[in-house]
């Protein structure tokens, strides 16, 4: 009996232990199963590290580093002061205190120095009607600053100051070598703040914002703000590449575009000024316009890109070189022409007498003529007509040192032209106060000219005398 008790006793120890056993550790592990089963069912993240040796300044091979170019035109980039007298409207105020009508109105800019001897060139908008041009350097010192001559069409102007010692300058780069894309930076005083560097690519080239195919500008979205106008583009190798002058925006400050004067154009200009004292343009003589999908249509050609020619000037290297009526210029010089702001902007760096070679393509075949520039004597002026220059023995002959000649009267405003006693073969001598010496100053005088203000033009007639009339 005992026995039996003692193997009964044996029995139910074991069965509990049989029990512990398998909820501790049968039924906790189908729990602990079940459980890496639910999270398995979540997103799998995958680790971004990983542990492979990167060569030595691998950063840098990716990323630009703008130190070198910042460095080297930090120094040459200057504060431009510009003070001009301006007429006030009079108010009560005025006429009780007896105080003038005249006031100081200051704007300011940026500047680039081009030489060692002080030359800087900058904007013609930023220097326009001053009396006074006073430079600061990065250094802090200030000089009186010389304008040496301006262009109204790019929009660049030159100055000089006098200095005792070597300045830091910034040598002209390539800008026909720049790239869509390629790293710039911005170099300026915006909000009279100094030597402030911006980055960014370059968005665009070729950009024209008249409408009129007068403007090749570098478009970028490198930052640019009030101030900034003058200062310098600079590439990454520190190289300038142009003279910032515009932005686009709503309320006057950046919203995401900005544009330079390339730098090959900036170049010319400053050259011209100083060995002629004004810009001498070379002309190719061609008229025509840029092809697109309804243009070539219209003409019966598969070609969209490119410049048709559709009348040639006579009297002209384009003339004497064989460029005929129905070609499509594509290359000038292996520059691609796209649209008229390509053949524009890349003649605006040449000179009278400089020959490039024009690749056309006539009837399906390509050509390659080479075209002496000329200079440019005779332009269709908006608003007047066809003006020709001067030469020196009619000029002697009129006793007068400027003016150009009517050709041909305005189709539209013409017949309101002649009411004042205009007409073909006058002498066009001022457009708004400023002389002109050649057909060149009568366009940039309309370009320029804002047209909610009136039009005031002086001309000899053919009679010998001096008249003016007012364009409302």
């Amino acid at each position: 009996m005992k026995k039996i008790l003692t193997l009964v006793c044996v029995s139910a120890l074991g069965g509990l232990l049989t029990l512990g056993g398998y909820k501790l550790f049968v039924e906790d592990g189908k729990q602990e199963q079940l459980t890496v089963e639910q999270v398995s069912d979540l997103p799998i993240y995958v680790p971004t590290h990983t542990n492979v040796t990167s060569p030595t300044n691998s950063i840098s091979n990716i990323a630009p580093n703008f130190v070198e170019a910042a460095e080297k035109s930090l120094d040459a980039v200057v504060h431009v002061k510009n003070t001009a007298i301006v007429s006030a409207p009079m108010t009560m105020q005025d006429l009780f205190y007896g105080r003038s009508q005249q006031r100081a109105q200051v704007g300011t800019g940026s500047g680039v120095i081009i030489s060692p001897t002080g030359y800087i060139v900058t904007n013609n908008h930023v220097i326009q009607n001053a009396n006074e041009i006073s430079i600061t350097l990065n250094n802090n010192r200030s000089y009186m600053a010389e304008l040496i001559g301006t262009d109204e069409t790019t929009d660049i102007a030159l100055l000089k100051i006098e200095t005792d010692e070597d300045l830091p300058f910034m040598a002209f780069g390539d800008s026909d070598n720049a790239k869509i894309g390629e790293w710039v930076l911005a170099v300026g005083n915006p909000f009279n703040l100094n030597s402030t560097v911006t980055a960014g690519i370059i968005s665009a080239k070729s950009r024209d914002l008249s409408g009129r195919n007068t403007q090749s500008f570098i478009q970028t979205d490198a930052a640019v703000n009030p101030g900034n106008s003058g200062g310098a583009l600079v590439n990454t190798n520190g190289d300038l590449i142009g003279i910032n002058t515009a932005i686009s925006s709503r309320d006057g400050s950046y919203i995401g575009y900005s544009f330079a004067v390339p730098s090959n154009i900036a170049r010319k200009i400053v050259n011209d000024i100083m060995e002629y004292g004004n810009v001498q343009n070379g002309i190719l003589g061609v008229v025509g316009g840029a092809l697109n999908s309804k243009a070539a249509k219209e003409l019966g050609t598969d070609i969209t890109e490119g410049f048709y020619v559709s009348e040639v000037t006579e009297d002209t290297g384009a003339e004497k070189a064989g460029i005929k009526s129905g070609d499509i210029i594509k290359k000038v010089d292996g520059v691609e022409i796209n649209k008229f702001s390509d053949l524009t902007g890349y003649l605006k760096t040449k000179s009278p007498n400089d020959v490039v070679n024009v690749t056309l393509i006539r009837n399906d075949d390509e050509k390659v003529l080479p075209v002496t520039l000329l200079k440019n004597s005779v332009a269709e002026i908006p608003i007047i007509g066809r003006v020709k220059n001067l030469e020196n023995e009619d000029l002697t002959k009129l006793k007068i040192d400027y003016g150009v000649e009517i050709k041909k009267l305005n189709k539209k405003y013409g017949p309101y032209l002649k009411e004042y006693g205009f007409e073909v073969g006058n002498i066009l001598t001022k457009i708004n106060g400023k002389k002109l010496y050649s057909v060149d100053d009568a366009q940039s005088s309309i370009e320029n000219h804002n047209f909610n203000e009136p039009l005031r033009i002086e001309f000899i007639n053919n009679n010998g005398e001096k008249e003016s009339i007012m364009i409302r």
